[in-house]
């Protein structure tokens, strides 16, 4: 047997799961897809907002949910970029997307496209915080936080917590933080949470602020009533891949997922009841996986508040 939920295709799903290049690659997403007999994700009627959404796994999403039904909210840091995707997406939808304009590591321009949905003042069922960024020297942000910790892990935060309360009128509601598996290799310093301390590694700071993306899943699922979770897109082809990690992408290229394969679980969980997809768990290929693999990177529940806790008070977002 070797159709979906036979013993074949669940061996192979965990054979998978045991390995690094097959699993990531696309011939892990290729096996997954065939012997698990996926059909394509839908959320249809569900108004689905996305971050980092004019190229890369945002704009895939974007047109799979479209695609699928979903009212879209595309947010993006450039608006001429944005519109151009927003009229793509559109092509392909039933119901026309939406574009907001904001730059995820300035605080400032968070709350001010919050504050233009909130205005709107419509439910929203999914938020997608998929932005980040690996930039190959330090840099500091206009409100002097290091540019990867406030895109990838400050700007999403600060949106959740401003977005609560239209996320909370929604229809089964979820938070999707759209993380790494370079995640595996760090444990995040509470420490040291810009890694101040240490010379500038971009992976490195990456690797650590997607860790904390893992992190702040468990526990807005655990404060709030929306079904929260992470999850990890394999390694996929995007531009920002292209332009962070030239080498991995030469090296790697022939193997890398399509953006789309890398948006299929992303664009899953937005259509998923909370039952089909529990949250607090860290998801690959429509199933979750474990969020720990190396020693030293396992945090504790105290760490998790802590680095909430953190978040809240340089967002100004304490209660």
């Amino acid at each position: 047997m070797t159709g979906p939920g036979s013993p074949i295709a669940g061996a192979l799903d965990r054979l998978l799961d045991l390995t690094v290049l097959p699993g990531f690659s696309s011939i892990g997403y290729e096996v997954r897809r065939r012997t698990l007999g996926w059909d394509p994700p839908t959320a249809r009627g569900r108004t689905v907002m996305v971050t980092g959404a004019n190229a890369g796994l945002g704009r895939a999403t974007s047109v799979t949910l479209a695609e699928g039904g979903a009212r879209v909210v595309m947010v993006c840091r450039d608006r001429e970029k944005g519109e151009e995707a927003r009229q793509a997406v559109a092509s392909v939808a039933s119901l026309e997307p939406e574009l907001l304009v904001a730059d995820l590591s300035s605080l400032a321009s968070v709350r001010e496209a919050a504050a233009t949905w909130l205005g709107w003042d419509e439910p929203l069922d999914v938020l997608v915080n998929n932005a980040g960024v690996m930039p190959p020297e330090k840099v500091r942000t206009g409100e002097g936080f290091e540019l990867t910790f406030a895109t990838n892990v400050l700007g999403p935060f600060l949106l959740s917590r401003l977005l609560m309360p239209s996320l909370e009128a929604g229809s089964d509601p979820r938070i999707v933080m759209v993380s790494s598996g370079g995640m595996y290799a760090s444990r995040f310093s509470l420490a040291d949470p810009e890694l101040d301390r240490r010379e500038y590694d971009p992976t490195e700071v990456y690797a650590h602020t997607k860790r904390a993306e893992v992190m702040l899943a468990d526990e807005f699922d655990l404060r709030f009533e929306p079904t929260s979770c992470s999850m990890h897109p394999g390694w996929a082809a995007t531009p920002g891949v292209a332009s962070s990690l030239p080498r991995f992408n030469r090296v790697m290229g022939p193997v890398l997922r399509s953006p789309e394969a890398g948006a299929d679980t992303i664009a899953w969980l937005a259509g998923a009841s909370a039952e089909e997809a529990p949250g607090g768990l860290f998801y690959e290929d429509r199933r979750p996986r474990p969020k720990y693999r190396l020693p030293g990177t396992r945090e504790t529940a105290d760490d998790r508040r802590e680095l909430f806790e953190l978040c809240a008070e340089l967002t100004g977002t304490t209660d």
